[in-house]
């Protein structure tokens, strides 16, 4: 029996590992960063870029992205490897030993940045929910970019790095509890608080709790049974169900996918086969990151740009000005010395990835509108493409640091 295959059902496809196999390895020739590389690819190609003229010039549809929204689910698995990668790097006992800064540092820079972008937003007129929704979203920094750049940097085990990833672990651990907030917000709308509502968290808390017990029973003997086989073809299957089942299994239980995996990368940190896993899921991690970067690329609105400048790059300037002040400050405070503050104030002065999940979820249950939803995801874009910047600028102080006699 023949199958019809239509060509346009992989045209993404296909463009995205044309995108990831010639034009960023042209790009990082000339010295551009990767990451850039695949943010400039998606808004060039993505529906606000050349694809606003697919209905014009029908040959554009081979070189544009059709479907961004198919590619955005997809993308979502990027982030989700990277935190397992990163649960994997960490132990209990490490993450024990950074308590200080996780839950120190980490701690507050998401209450403080998320209580002064919210004054700011109240006082430009939005009401507090909205206001909360937006500051929240935008005090939350780029894991899945800061992380590659600190490797690049070599700075991940230097004071600047350990503080810069503790308050990334923060964030990310933090995400769960900010989507269930949400939702109970938005089933509780217009009521006043009162205790009851705190028993809508229960079911994540069971969920999470669930997941670690099952992960310390299954996960283990799982892996150290499929090492016996001595077959690479299941070590790789084995590693991809682990992280792709952790990730189903906790967005099921209502916390982020994000987080699972990453609970399931902590589980597996300790055993024989760390380093085997790690080096299995590596190229996976790198291909979705990749398209997750190309994704977050064909978001960006140019008209929302072109429409109101002004509006939108006083919201980008404003956001990484506060995040830098307050990390810096904070940094300080922490004992952390100038150039290392200054390291950790530039690289998580942007917004990250889980702004646009928090604030398309508030969009979907109508806890913010989506005029300024909208502003604001294209504001948070913008940051995040000054991120590559703001690390070249942090190499450049420190380079003219040492240099002085």
């Amino acid at each position: 029996m023949e199958t019809e295959i239509s060509g346009g059902s992989y045209g993404d496809v296909v463009l995205f590992l044309a995108t990831a196999g010639v034009v960023v390895p042209v790009l990082r020739r000339f010295g551009v960063n990767p990451i850039l590389g695949f943010l400039a690819a998606g808004v060039v190609l993505g529906p606000h870029g050349l694809g606003t003229y697919r209905a014009t010039v029908p040959w554009l549809r081979y070189i544009t992205i059709g479907n961004p929204l198919e590619m955005a689910q997809l993308a979502e698995f990027g982030v989700v490897f990277l935190l397992f990668a990163i649960g994997l790097g960490l132990s209990w006992e490490r993450l024990w030993t950074l308590r200080r800064l996780v839950f120190g540092l980490g701690g507050l820079q998401v209450v403080i940045c998320a209580a002064v972008i919210t004054a700011a937003a109240m006082a430009l007129g939005l009401p507090l929910v909205p206001a909360v929704v937006v500051g929240v979203a935008l005090a939350l920094s780029s894991t899945a970019m800061v992380m590659p750049l600190l490797v690049e940097r070599k700075l991940q085990h230097s004071r600047a790095g350990r503080a810069i990833f503790s308050v990334l672990l923060l964030q990310d651990l933090a995400v769960a509890p900010i989507l269930i907030t949400l939702a109970v917000l938005a089933d509780h709308q217009g009521e006043s608080f009162s205790p009851t509502m705190l028993l809508a968290f229960a079911p994540a808390i069971g969920g999470l709790l669930a997941l670690v017990a099952f992960g310390r029973i299954v996960l283990r003997p799982m892996m150290r049974s499929v090492a016996r086989a001595d077959s690479q073809e299941l070590f790789v299957a084995a590693s991809l169900l682990v992280v792709i089942g952790a990730g189903l299994a906790a967005a099921m239980a209502g916390i982020s996918m994000a987080l699972g995996a990453f609970i399931a990368g902590l589980l597996l940190a300790e055993t024989e086969h760390r380093r085997r896993i790690e080096r299995t899921v590596e190229p996976f991690q790198g291909l979705l990151l990749g398209l997750f970067f190309v994704s977050v690329g064909t978001s960006l609105d140019l008209s929302l740009l072109m429409a109101a400048p002004l509006h939108v790059l006083g919201i980008t300037v404003g956001v990484m000005i506060v995040n830098a002040a307050v990390v810096f400050a904070l940094s300080r405070l922490f004992g952390l010395g100038a150039l290392s503050s200054v390291d950790a104030a530039l690289m998580l002065a942007a917004s990250g990835e889980f702004a646009f999940v928090v604030l398309q979820v508030a969009m979907r249950q109508d806890l913010l509108g989506p005029q300024i939803g909208h502003k604001v995801l294209v504001a948070s874009t913008l940051s995040m493409f000054c991120i590559p910047l703001l690390s070249w600028l942090g190499a450049t102080i420190r380079r003219s640091a040492a240099a002085r006699p």
